[in-house]
């Protein structure tokens, strides 16, 4: 949960980054809100071997509001971080308010040259995912690597927004972009993970790993006939882009009572010796905070 006694962390821990530094302790950067729901980036610090203990917490804003106007001047949200040549790039997304729609959302990037405390961004606009004619409504979530000399990215992309029933309501699926900086992206409209039947709406935060030469992609999915809210799911590729939807791989699912009785959602994944963990959120997109779960083999 975040540190209510800081206040532009009041609620919500969302959509946890983890990021490995030195001496087996990593930083996990996550979305905070304030009492205005306005999301800023915030972190902690933690060992890995003992993952409950908090070493650290950020005391100001990673990534604040843009001024008001930008495209960040009502949320922002870290969703990717890249170590590259002594820098780390920290993927965002940054949110504004609509008038005909909720929000819109596009992303931009911050580099670090302290390790990971402090970030400057590249640009005062969506500098790496912007409005264009293959993702003209919203993007979200990018997930970044450097593999094979190459940077390439999985991220969300808003298709359509419909009226039902008088409340408006956002499709999404995850789609592909190649990039020889990380900054600079070549978007195609490729579509890695779509809609399996008629119910689904929203394909959310993919986290990407490779082994062994096999694509390994979780990403938040809702809804069902049955279930109406998020659930994690699970996809294997040889490419990168031609994914097939493996959910039922994903043996987590909500708990009886509690944090997250409701939902489960933007999982993030690590390995720390020879374990496998995940990060996740619960109910209510990470208003409860961020858990932990480890993989039972």
């Amino acid at each position: 949960m975040p540190d209510r006694t800081i206040e532009w962390m009041q609620t919500h821990a969302m959509m946890p980054v983890l990021d490995k530094i030195e001496n087996g302790k990593a930083r996990i950067y996550f979305s905070a809100r304030d009492e205005k729901g306005r999301s800023q980036g915030a972190y902690i610090k933690i060992d890995l071997n003992d993952p409950f203990k908090i070493i650290e917490i950020s005391r100001d804003p990673v990534l604040k509001l843009g001024q008001l106007g930008a495209f960040d001047d009502a949320g922002i949200m870290p969703t990717s971080c890249v170590t590259f040549e002594n820098k780390k790039y920290l993927y965002y997304n940054g949110w504004t308010l609509g008038k005909n729609v909720p929000f819109f959302s596009f992303n931009g990037i911050a580099v670090s040259e302290d390790g990971g405390e402090k970030f400057e961004k590249l640009s005062r606009g969506p500098a790496v995912l912007f409005s264009n004619d293959v993702d003209p409504y919203s993007t979200f979530a990018p997930y970044v690597m450097i593999d094979d000399g190459k940077w390439k990215m999985w991220y969300v992309s808003l298709i359509k927004w419909t009226e039902e029933k008088g409340t408006l309501k956002h499709f999404y699926n995850i789609r592909y972009a190649e990039s020889k900086n990380g900054i600079d992206w070549k978007r195609e409209g490729h579509v890695c993970i779509d809609f399996k039947n008629d119910f689904e709406y929203a394909i959310a935060r993919p986290f990407v790993l490779k082994e062994d030469d096999t694509y390994k992609m979780w990403y938040s999915y809702r809804e069902s006939e049955d279930i109406k809210s998020y659930r994690i799911g699970y996809a294997e590729s040889s490419d990168g882009m031609n994914w097939e939807r493996m959910d039922e791989c994903i043996e987590l699912d909500v708990s009886e009572n509690g944090w997250d009785s409701e939902m489960i959602e933007y999982s993030f994944i690590y390995d720390f010796n020879g374990s496998r963990y995940m990060l996740y959120n619960g109910n209510s997109f990470g208003k409860t905070g961020a858990g932990l779960a480890v993989l039972d083999e």
